[in-house]
This record gives C-alpha cells, sequence and structure tokens, in this order.
C-alpha cells in the first residue's frame, strides 16, 4: 500500500456553519418586517419618504435573505450572483422604458 491516501486535506474540506447566522439573520428579517409595519402604521410620515424608505428594507431584507439563507456570500455562487445582476438589470431596464412610454 502507498503512503499516500486518499485524505482530503484540511484546507479543501467543507466548514460547517453554526445555525447561529440563520438565527441572527432570522431575527434581523423579523425586526425589519416589524419596522416596515410600525412605519405605515405611524401614519405621520410624508408618502415619498414611506415609499423609498420601505423599497429600502425591502432591498436590505432581500440581501440578507440571499446572503445567509440562500448562502450567496460563500465561494462558488459567481454565477448565480451574475445572474440576479443582470436580472436586475433587465427588470430596471423595462419598468424605466414602460414609466417613459407612458409618461413621454
Amino acid at each position: 500500500m502507498s503512503s499516500q491516501q486518499h485524505a482530503t486535506p484540511a484546507a479543501k474540506r467543507h466548514k460547517a456553519e453554526s445555525p447561529k447566522n440563520h438565527y441572527l439573520s432570522y431575527i434581523v428579517s423579523i425586526l425589519l418586517t416589524m419596522l416596515a409595519f410600525a412605519a405605515v402604521l405611524y401614519g405621520g410620515l410624508d408618502r415619498w419618504f414611506l415609499i423609498l424608505f420601505l423599497v429600502g428594507l425591502g432591498i436590505v431584507q432581500a440581501i440578507f435573505q440571499l446572503a445567509y439563507w440562500m448562502h450567496m456570500k460563500e465561494r462558488g455562487h459567481l454565477f448565480p450572483i451574475v445572474g440576479i445582476i443582470f436580472g436586475f438589470i433587465v427588470a430596471l431596464t423595462a419598468v424605466a422604458a414602460a414609466v417613459y412610454w407612458t409618461w413621454w
């Protein structure tokens, strides 16, 4: 038998992720949702500020969801990230074209 075994080097082993990150992400998502509900229930905010605030909270929550629940923060997820960015650009272009066509 040879002295070289098929042992996996320590650098190539998959590091197990603790559930602490999932709990933290879940708590942050709940807090962001509660903040959005509180902003709407308050009622004293300007309409445009409220819309931009809710969209901002939605973007932050989507980033948290992608990073922690969909594991996009780990290595090897370049193509899904590029696909998401490309889809966002296409959707933004479609919305801009629809607004331009409707109002001008």
